[in-house]
This record gives C-alpha cells, sequence and structure tokens, in this order.
C-alpha cells in the first residue's frame, strides 16, 4: 500500500511539472493517427477496389496484362508492409531513401515522414480488409446491376461499397486504435509522440516507472475513448432497430395486411355502400350454411 502511495505521489510530480509535454505528446499521437488511418482508409480502398476487378479472357490483352500486373504489385506491397515491423519501415523509408540517393531524396519535415510510414503501412492492412468486404457481398447483387445496365464502377459506387463499408467499419477502428499504439515507434526517426517524450522525461529525472505509469493510463484513456466512438459510429450506422411502414400512401401494399373483408381493411378501395352489400351477403351465406347443418 505504502508503495502504491508512493507511486501515485511520484506520477502527481511528473504531471506538475512535465504536463505540458505530456499534453503535447497525446496531440502528436492522436493527431498522426487519426491522419495516417484516414489516408491508410483511401489507400486500401484503391487496392482493395483494383484488386477486385473482373476479367476474363475475352477481355483484351492490354487489359488482363493490366490488371494482373496491378494485383502483383497490390500483392507485393500487402505482403512486404504487412510481414515487416514498422520500426523497421520507418528506418529503411526515413534513412533509407537519403542513402540510395545520396540525399537526393530525405524528408525535411518528420511529420511528414511519419505520416507517410503509418499511411502507408496502415493502407497494407486495409487493402485486405477492404477486398474481403466486397468479396462478403452477395454476388447476386452484382449481377443484378449488371442485369439493369449498371457498369463495374457504379455496381462498386452505388451498391458494394456502401455495404462493405459498413462491414468493414469494426476493422477501421481497430487499425486507428492501433496506429495510436503503434506511432510510439516513431520515436526511431525523431518524431516526439506520447512515448517520445515520456523516453525525455525519463532521461531527465530517472523517474522511469512513474512515467511508464503515466504512459499506461494515458494510452488505455486514448484507446477506450476510440472503442467508445467507434461503437457509437456503428450504431448509428446500423440505423433504427425497428421500422414502420409508412400507411399514408394507398398505393404501398404489405404483405400481411389484408384482412377478412367483413372486417374492412385500410387498403380497400371500393365504396362503403359496396363493402355494406358485401358485409351482409357474407352474414346470409353463413346463416344458410348453419341452417343446412
Amino acid at each position: 500500500m505504502d508503495k502504491l502511495v508512493e507511486l501515485g505521489q511520484d506520477m502527481a510530480l511528473l504531471l506538475v511539472k512535465y504536463r505540458p509535454m505530456y499534453l503535447s505528446g497525446i496531440w502528436n499521437t492522436l493527431k498522426l493517427a487519426f491522419l495516417a488511418t484516414v489516408i491508410g482508409c483511401f489507400i486500401g480502398l484503391a487496392c482493395g477496389v483494383l484488386n477486385t476487378i473482373p476479367y476474363t479472357k475475352n477481355d483484351p490483352l492490354p487489359k488482363r496484362f493490366l490488371l494482373r500486373l496491378l494485383r502483383i504489385v497490390i500483392r507485393v506491397y500487402v505482403e512486404v508492409f504487412r510481414g515487416t515491423p514498422m520500426v523497421l519501415q520507418a528506418v529503411f523509408i526515413y534513412y533509407g531513401l537519403p542513402y540510395f540517393s545520396d540525399n537526393a531524396l530525405r524528408f525535411d519535415n518528420i511529420f511528414a515522414a511519419a505520416l507517410l510510414i503509418v499511411s502507408i503501412n496502415t493502407g497494407a492492412y486495409m487493402a485486405e480488409s477492404v477486398r474481403g468486404g466486397i468479396i462478403s457481398i452477395d454476388p447476386g447483387q452484382t449481377e443484378g446491376a449488371k442485369a439493369i445496365g449498371m457498369t463495374h464502377v457504379q455496381t462498386m459506387v452505388s451498391v458494394i461499397m456502401p455495404q462493405a463499408l459498413r462491414n468493414i467499419m469494426p476493422q477501421i477502428g481497430n487499425n486507428y486504435i492501433i496506429n495510436v499504439k503503434d506511432t510510439s515507434v516513431m520515436f526511431i526517426i525523431g518524431f516526439t509522440e506520447f512515448f517520445a517524450q515520456h523516453r525525455y522525461i525519463v532521461g531527465v529525472n530517472n523517474m522511469y516507472f512513474p512515467s511508464a505509469a503515466i504512459e499506461m493510463i494515458g494510452y488505455l484513456t486514448l484507446t477506450l475513448t476510440a472503442s467508445f466512438l467507434l461503437r457509437l459510429i456503428e450504431k448509428l450506422m446500423d440505423g433504427s432497430d425497428s421500422y414502420e411502414l409508412a400507411q399514408g400512401d394507398q398505393l404501398v401494399m404489405a404483405a400481411g395486411t389484408y384482412s377478412h373483408p367483413d372486417r374492412g381493411t385500410p387498403f380497400d378501395e371500393q365504396n362503403r355502400e359496396y363493402r355494406e352489400r358485401t358485409k351482409l351477403a357474407l352474414k346470409n351465406r353463413n346463416g344458410s350454411a348453419r341452417g343446412d347443418r
């Protein structure tokens, strides 16, 4: 118990003294994670759509060659960036480009470099998520869209992608949460996000564990908040749990709304006199049937 009290006091001292630095690191982390997730989603969306463009043996040879080449390039990109740690990707992109180009290609803005690295990494994961989301849609919907004369682009924009995006929304949120945590490796290129501020503060006062506890609580707060907001967005995208048919339009007819003429129906288009005659005839017929018995 005494150790917990001592830990709380040390954390309070760090927060009082270095609070602006911690807040600056949190802001940089959130900014980088959000922008990288958005850009990565667009990269993954483009790769997923290009990877699912259909072609047959009857298509022209240039089209088949181009689509096959695109799929090979996308596959290589996905496998390389999914199969290597982000910290090594940061090293190869930030330090490797100047090395191989004799400083002709180098980053003067560290934030731009970090954004590019995280975005490309996110795009590789999102490419497979988008492809899976597109494949998950019933093929009959694509065939139906083609039957009414829609092109492949129109089908993807108006029919497939709205449903696919809803299906992959949890994965988008998952990638954002991962990016909030994985941006911590950007200290390797000098970007001062939340974890980099922790490293600097520890180097000044050697209070490693209290600062690490602040980092743990901070990251957990960020991810839990993101999870709550993402679940709220998914719920809004789902729409209402129950729907009621609009009964104002007399042309709307739904299964199960027809009732026996003896009780009438809101969709009955006959006049009142005709309905009364129908009811009387039904009563007479029912009475005759009982008398015969």
